[in-house]
């Protein structure tokens, strides 16, 4: 989640007990100013030739082009980078999303060969938090294996080096290795983990998927209500200054807005934002589950199906212009949920989505605040408490987060954490 300069403070807090070793401020501007540059130049002569260029396009090239790609060759994680996600503030995020898959793995009769699948796992902290709490359910940990679906070498490496039982051998370059994944290890906890460029290479099997600030990264396309009917937003070279982008509407109904945009009478929105990339995915998953059972959790702060121009960008925790300086900054846009689980197509039972606070005080994180605040020395109780304040206040990430479950057709029961909220529990977050 991206967050606002008034929470630096507290997050440097829980971030300097939780994280060493990152790119310093300075190492990531003079990072930043090497490329930015060069993807620049790349786009405007790509719009030279074949004319303005989608913002799909444009994110792709923002984000994961090869060697100037925002995510591909840099820690952007912390306070020390752009933005900073649940699981950074606190282990309680990932012990209670462990939690949830531990309940549904029990729900479904405890199946042997289970593949705990992570899509854009960051630096790997929630892995870490997830695979520490399922260590202590010793079934499931002996049948579970770890898949990372990650395309940075840079934060594949780290994601190693915190997951490893012999962080000490982590190389700079991905191994070798036979099959459709590019790296391996053993845990420390004892599962195997596996990296894959794509969640599409990860072998058929009784899946776990959960995709935590995933979708909102996905290249999307944004159309515009106009006069003549819906027009597709593009970017192109503004010719009023040297070095810049500019928006500018289609002039005829695109490729895209013919295949993709299928507005209702209902819908009053004069902008709306697709991602096919993000539909594509909970498609391909939902054909997983329907085939071979298991169960997905998708995290991410977006909107069911009402938010109109939610595409934006952010550098150093702050609102920064999208089109400046393509590959120096995060381009983000809310997930639709209600798109995603159109998407489905009735493969699985779809929940939600619920709210981020709704979620976790479900799952029991109150509880698990009592139990780590008893523990705790009066700064890591003064810790606790704003980070529990953080991830559940509607005020902060509680509300603007969002939860939505996939389960398979074969199953009868409710996922936990996606019930209205009981009375006891909301009298024990008001206490705290």
């Amino acid at each position: 989640m991206n967050v606002t300069r008034k929470y630096c403070q507290v997050l440097m807090r829980h971030q300097l007990k939780r994280f060493s070793g990152s790119l310093s401020y300075v190492q990531r501007r003079r990072y930043s100013e090497q490329y930015t540059g060069k993807l620049l130049s790349e786009l405007q002569a790509k719009i030279k030739f074949s004319g303005p260029i989608t913002v799909a396009e444009y994110m792709k090239h923002a984000l994961t082009h090869a060697t100037e790609g925002y995510y591909i060759h840099r820690d952007v994680f912390g306070v020390a980078g752009d933005f900073t996600t649940s699981p950074e503030i606190s282990q309680m995020f990932g012990e209670m999303v462990a939690i949830w898959f531990v309940n549904e793995w029990m729900m479904v009769g405890s199946p042997m060969n289970v593949q705990l699948v992570e899509m854009g796992p960051g630096r790997g902290t929630m892995a870490d938090d997830m695979l520490r709490a399922i260590s202590n359910f010793r079934e499931l940990n002996k049948e579970l294996s770890l898949h990372l679906v990650e395309l940075s070498e840079t934060l594949s490496r780290m994601q190693e080096e915190k997951l490893s039982a012999t962080p000490e051998k982590v190389s700079d370059t991905t191994a070798s290795s036979e099959g459709p994944h590019y790296k391996s290890c053993v845990s420390k906890y004892g599962p195997k983990v596996f990296w894959y460029r794509d969640v599409r290479d990860v072998p058929a099997g009784f899946n776990m998927y959960v995709a935590h600030e995933f979708f909102d990264a996905l290249p999307i396309h944004k159309f515009q209500k106009t006069e003549k009917g819906w027009r597709e937003v593009l970017v192109d070279i503004d010719p009023s200054a040297d070095n810049k982008l500019r928006f500018v509407l289609s002039p005829t109904p695109s490729a895209a807005s013919k295949l993709l945009l299928k507005v209702s009478e209902s819908d009053s929105r004069d902008h709306i934002e697709l991602c096919p990339e993000g539909a594509l995915t909970v498609k391909h998953l939902s054909e997983r589950i329907q085939e071979h059972g298991g169960c997905a959790l998708i995290a991410d702060y977006g909107h069911n199906g009402m938010k109109e121009d939610t595409f934006r960008s952010f550098k150093d925790h702050a609102l920064h212009e999208v089109l400046d300086a393509p590959g120096s900054a995060d381009l983000t846009a809310d997930v639709d949920f209600a798109y995603l689980k159109l998407h489905t197509d009735g493969k699985v039972r779809a929940f939600g989505p619920v709210t981020q606070s709704l979620f976790l005080q479900n799952m029991g994180i109150a509880y698990r605040l009592k139990i780590l605040f008893d523990k705790a020395d009066d700064e890591g109780k003064d810790d606790l408490l704003s980070a529990f304040k953080m991830l559940t206040s509607p005020e902060e990430m509680g509300e603007r987060f969002k939860f939505l479950a996939l389960l398979s057709n074969t199953t009868t029961h409710n996922p936990v954490g996606f019930d209205p909220l009981p009375e006891n529990n909301r009298s024990k977050e008001e206490e705290l």
